[in-house]
């Protein structure tokens, strides 16, 4: 059986990325800020944003680098550049730029950038090696890169409570822990390690705990899980109407301890890891 494009299925997914961007960037604004702090980003410096979605946390850097910096925002979909492309313009950004790539193929010159970040995307790479080669490749000698992870998914409510409930549902087999998925590189030291072999020097990990909040209903939170993340989506399309109605039913009801005032905070652990260039 043919195995499904992975960049086939980001691309029927970046519909539902832009349209709940607005939400998602806010969920993750703790993780842009401690990628910003932890990469030691500071005005005056290029900054190259791997998979960046619709144009986060690219966005949020070119105002921390400010208008003598710069910001080269990629990502490996096109409607996501689009995406961003608009968002920046609609904030008036003149300092971000914006190339369609993959993360282990970076149209750009040996020793480009200052300071490199990639916000959940190196569990998704194809390659994450070459990507990482490639990655320091783009960095100038001495330059910082940092990455963002999930965490363990039992550590997740944000993501298990749906698993959970789906399990009871729709029967799943193990998933590969090498083969691309969120959790990817959950695993304490398995994403730094990575990152060493390739090339990187002075690797640091550390786990970063902060809440998952939006103003969105459990209602409004089930809407949009469902539709950005490409495995759920599969499942529930060979699921009948009523079948879907119940776990949407079951989501909402799990889901409320975590929606105080009736606007979402999921407690969450994610891991960044650092490194630098070699001189």
């Amino acid at each position: 059986m043919a195995q499904p494009d992975p960049l086939q299925q980001w691309t029927d997914t970046a519909k539902f990325w832009t349209k709940h961007s607005a939400t998602l960037r806010e969920m993750f604004s703790p993780l842009t800020e401690a990628l910003i702090q932890d990469a030691g980003i500071a005005p005056g410096q290029s900054v190259l944003d791997v998979a960046a979605g619709a144009g986060e946390p690219s966005l949020t850097i070119a105002g921390k680098v400010g208008p003598s910096g710069s910001v080269m925002c990629t990502d490996a979909v096109a409607e996501m550049v689009e995406k961003a492309k608009a968002e920046a313009a609609k904030r008036q950004l003149t300092n971000v730029k914006f190339r369609q790539c993959t993360a282990d193929s970076l149209p750009f010159p040996d020793n480009s950038f200052d300071t490199l970040v990639s916000r959940l995307g190196a569990m998704f790479f194809p390659d994450p090696p070459a990507a990482f080669r490639e990655m320091l490749r783009v960095t100038k000698p001495g330059g910082a890169l940092a990455l963002a992870v999930w965490g363990q998914s039992n550590l997740n409510p944000f993501c298990y409570l749906v698993t959970d409930v789906m399990s009871r549902h729709v029967e799943d087999p193990p998933a590969d822990p090498d083969a691309p998925g969120a959790f990817r590189f959950a695993e304490p030291g398995k994403l730094a390690a990575l990152l060493t072999g390739a090339g990187a020097i002075n690797v640091h990990e550390r786990v970063l705990k902060f809440d998952v909040a939006a103003r969105i209903s459990p209602e409004e939170f089930w809407l949009m899980r469902s539709a950005v993340s490409e495995s759920l989506r599969t499942k529930l399309e060979k699921l009948s109407d009523a079948e879907r109605a119940e776990i949407a039913e079951e989501v909402i009801e799990s889901a409320k301890e975590f929606f105080p005032n009736n606007q979402m905070k999921f407690p969450t652990q994610m891991l960044i890891v650092t490194g630098r260039k070699m001189d």
